[in-house]
């Protein structure tokens, strides 16, 4: 069983310096999906956007520019009001967001209270997968009390 933090929050889609225009999103964390975060846009389609990227990345953008690539996060302050930017980029455009840094910090916090940096490993339950994959079906147990059947018949004497 697993469990799930989830936070909507109202982000900011950044369309020049002087305007951006609100963007509902769900923020996601999964136990069982230790290493990441999850973000949907609703963006006014069908079906929201979704992000996926590594939580520790967002834990350090809340402090500090980090990440390269697609994804970039930074804190920064607007009128006053801290946020963290999220710059996104992809095949299909390019994306900067502003999100209200109290509410992912908070959101955040749930996340590493529920599952510590360090400890993601823990929760794969890679060694019960295994043991699940390894373990002798009942079909199986003939085959492993003799794995190498004699093909000989018995010889009959001469």
């Amino acid at each position: 069983m697993h469990t799930v933090v989830e936070r909507e929050l109202e982000l900011g889609l950044v369309l020049s310096p002087e305007r951006s225009v609100a963007v509902p999103a769900r923020l996601t964390y999964r136990t069982d999906d230790p290493y990441a975060v999850h973000v949907a846009f609703h963006i006014g389609s069908d079906s929201p956007v979704n992000w996926t990227f590594a939580r520790e990345l967002l834990v350090e953008g809340v402090f500090r520019p980090c990440g390269h690539g697609d994804v970039r996060v930074w804190p920064t302050k607007v009128d006053g009001r801290s946020l963290v930017c999220m710059a996104l980029s992809s095949p299909d455009g390019d994306a900067l967001l502003e999100a209200p840094a109290t509410a992912v910090s908070a959101w955040l916090e749930r996340t590493l209270r529920l599952v510590p940096p360090g400890t993601e490993e823990d929760h794969l339950g890679i060694d019960k997968g295994l043991s699940e994959l390894l373990a002798p079906a009942a079909r199986d147990e003939l085959w492993l009390r003799d794995p190498w059947p004699s093909d000989e018949s018995p010889e009959s004497g001469a």
